[in-house]
């Protein structure tokens, strides 16, 4: 057994976390590179310190999942959400039940918020927001981002939806109120069902295809009939028939029935 198969198997008796489930080469040479920041030159001595030390746990939780997010990312997609996917879910249901799943540091579950305001009141909108990085989820409730993660945000709803500190952007109060941030794993934990829109983007990729077929059904089974799964856009399902659903627009995927 390398020294890094050791270091996966202790790691998922610790935490739960099943690194194999991710792509290897990439989840090593992200890992290897901090435990050479921090002094090491192996995985067992790594786990080691890590075993005992939680600022170096979380620190590797947190470079193991990629928290590169942005409000609005890939605009026009976001376009297609507005104008054809959320008055077809909105028309079935005037209460939306809205999973945005690894979130990061809360720019989608935001952005998602925003983009329903412009079909109802914010009153009606909540939005549910897990990730495993307890860390990305504390930074998502603060709000606060700086001015490049802005970039692609309409004007008129970054002059309604943010107040400006500096050189930083603060989400505001009545939008912070509409999501409801929560740790979960999608490789272990169990998923609520009977979602109108499911939203998980631009993480996909990490993942083994093993671990992407586990994901894929499980998010098919908690999507209500007609539901959709808004996808990233390196992210293409390409067999979306295996999961019971449709193509609805490029990476908007419907469930059948």
């Amino acid at each position: 057994m390398t020294d890094y198969e050791m270091f996966v198997e202790r790691v998922k008796t610790k935490t739960g976390i099943d690194l194999a489930l991710y792509k290897e080469a990439q989840m090593k040479r992200r890992l290897t590179s901090l435990y050479e920041k921090k002094g090491f030159s192996n995985f067992v001595d790594f786990f080691k310190e890590m075993d005992v030390n939680r600022e170096l746990m979380d620190e590797f939780l947190d470079r193991m999942t990629i928290n590169v997010s942005e409000f609005y990312r890939n605009g026009k997609r976001w376009e297609v959400l507005e104008k054809k996917i959320l008055p077809r879910l909105l028309k079935a249901s005037s209460r939306l039940k809205v999973w945005s799943a690894a979130c990061s540091t809360g720019e989608e579950p935001y952005s998602l918020a925003m983009v329903l305001s412009n079909h109802q009141p914010l009153s009606q909108v909540s939005i549910s927001a897990t990730d495993l990085d307890e860390n990305a989820i504390a930074k998502a409730k603060a709000a606060i981002y700086p001015e490049r993660s802005l970039a692609e945000v309409p004007a008129q709803m970054k002059q309604k939806y943010f107040e400006q500190e500096g050189s930083f952007y603060k989400v505001t109060p009545d939008i912070k109120r509409t999501v409801t941030f929560k740790k979960h794993n999608l490789l272990n934990d169990r998923y609520e069902q009977n979602h109108d829109l499911i939203v998980c983007r631009n993480v996909m990729i990490y993942f083994t295809e093993k671990a992407k077929d586990q994901i894929y059904h499980n998010f098919s089974k908690a999507l209500k009939p007609g539901g959709v799964l808004f996808v990233g856009s390196t992210e293409q399902i390409f067999n979306p028939a295996q999961y019971d659903f449709e193509v609805e627009d490029t990476f908007f995927y419907r469930k059948k029935g």
